[in-house]
Order: structure tokens, then sequence, then C-alpha cells
């Protein structure tokens, strides 16, 4: 789990997360979204696969990038053991 948070600890990678909750994209795609370079992007895409928090499906020669809700749910459901229980 420490690489999943090690993900997240990051502005960029957390913004890319976020466009890939709206829809499926290919790193050109998101890329456009952001004033640094390319093999940057590829980077952080990279860190996000590594934990898991992305996938990839190749369709042609475009690789497209999708939010992994799996771990999302393992995530929430980690942090929610944490959470105080209500007492009457």
């Amino acid at each position: 789990m420490n690489i999943v948070f090690k993900a997240l600890n990051d502005a960029t990678r957390r913004e890319i997360l976020e466009m890939l909750q709206k829809k499926d994209l290919t790193a050109g795609e998101i890329a456009e979204q952001f004033h640094i370079s390319f093999p940057s992007i590829s980077h952080h895409l990279d860190l996000l696969k590594q934990a898991q928090l992305v996938t990839t499906k190749k369709e042609g020669q475009y690789v497209y990038y999708s939010i992994n809700t799996t771990v999302m749910d393992e995530i929430l459901k980690w942090l929610m053991q944490f959470k105080p229980k209500k007492t009457k």
C-alpha cells in the first residue's frame, strides 16, 4: 500500500486521476493538459500504473489509461477502519 500513497502524494498524479475519472485518455491527451515534458507525464503514468491506480488498454497505436476503481475501493475500506464508531 506504500506505493499507492507515494503515487497519491503528488498533485500532478492526483490531477491525472481526476481527469481519468471523467473518461479514459491516451498519454498524449493527458500530456496536453500540463506544462511539463512528455517524459515527465510518462513517469507519472508509470508510477500510477505500478500502484495499480490506473490500467491500460491498447487500441491500435494508442494506449488508453483508465482509473482502477478496485484499488480505490480497497483504500477507502482501509481508511474507514480508522473512523470512530458511533456510540448511542
